[in-house]
């Protein structure tokens, strides 16, 4: 029997955990196709999460594992830190609070072990948003139409980090060791056939998310900069327009003149206007290369992207 390695982020999250565990269980129980190897990893959390990962792994150290974080790294470290310790036959990634449907892993894992299959991930996308916030669920969708047209790496839309993958496609992640880290663009980027399953969206089992609109804007500025030039060659074409544009207009300044001296010089308010206009061009240009600069300033120090507390 094949065994299924799972990595299961955490932080704040000790509503959730003896649910999601439980669920696991049943589901487990019930197909009898596959083995399960938890990794949980705590992210720092600041409530009782890594004490109740202590008590699951005492009760159930034949499967359950975990790994505590001296701080909070964010949620991409996390997965990185479980791809770095599964040893399963297959690795799924999945959010604790039942977000992601436990009952569509068995499919998942058919799909992979079909005599004549083709796939090397089976991933998840959200046919709808209903239940989340409009306004996050509206700029949600626009960020896909936006990272799609400027980046050659494809993301589907709505798709979630749930996903089973093969031993293979796991090692081709780790070897990807950047400080910035977009799981949803390194999934896609490795290549590897993916086959997705669309599903309802769902609300949490429990607890409140960690998740707020500032967080996923920059969650999405992250992956626009790690995957596209876009912004840079929006950069350059503006810088190239504008200075096409000055230029015509001396041009035009200068024959004006040869042709009447006389002539005076007015429009105050509009020439106020171009100047503000151009002066925020260039102000947007210089962030959108400090953006870039940045990362790169991260990339180059060599940080660990995340420091172990304890691991059992």
């Amino acid at each position: 029997m094949k065994t299924i390695s799972i990595i299961v982020p955490c932080f704040n999250e000790e509503e959730t955990i003896n649910i999601y565990y439980d669920a696991m269980t049943k589901l487990k129980e019930e197909t009898n196709k596959f083995k399960l190897e938890y990794w949980f990893v705590d992210d720092g959390s600041k409530d009782r999460t890594y004490s109740i990962l202590k008590d699951l792994q005492r009760d159930h150290s034949d499967e359950v594992h975990f790994i505590s974080f001296s701080r909070n790294f964010g949620k991409e470290a996390a997965l990185y830190a479980g791809l770095n310790e599964v040893t399963g036959d297959y690795t799924a990634v999945m959010d604790v609070d039942l977000q992601d449907p436990p009952e569509v892993l068995p499919q998942m894992f058919d799909l992979l072990e079909a005599k004549d299959s083709e796939y090397d991930c089976v991933g998840t996308a959200r046919m709808d948003r209903d239940g989340e916030n409009k306004i996050i669920s509206f700029f949600s969708e626009g960020f896909y139409k936006v990272i799609n047209k400027m980046s050659q790496t494809k993301i589907i839309p709505g798709a979630r980090d749930y996903r089973l993958m093969t031993r293979q496609m796991v090692e081709a992640i780790k070897s990807m060791t950047e400080y910035n880290r977009f799981s949803k663009g390194i999934f896609s980027w490795v290549g590897f056939k993916t086959k997705y399953l669309p599903y309802k969206n769902r609300e949490r089992s429990a607890g409140t998310t960690s998740w707020n609109f500032w967080k996923l804007f920059k969650y999405a500025i992250t992956g626009i900069v790690d995957f596209s030039e876009g912004p840079l060659m929006f950069a350059t074409w503006m810088g190239t327009i504008f200075s096409i544009t000055s230029i015509v207009a001396i041009i035009a300044i200068i024959i004006r003149k040869f042709v009447n001296p006389l002539s005076s010089v007015n429009g105050w308010a509009s020439l106020v206007s171009i100047i503000l206009l151009i002066g925020g061009i260039q102000l947007l240009s210089i962030g959108i290369l400090g953006e870039y600069i940045g990362k790169i300033f991260l990339e180059v120090k060599k940080r660990p992207i995340y420091i172990v507390k304890d691991k059992k």
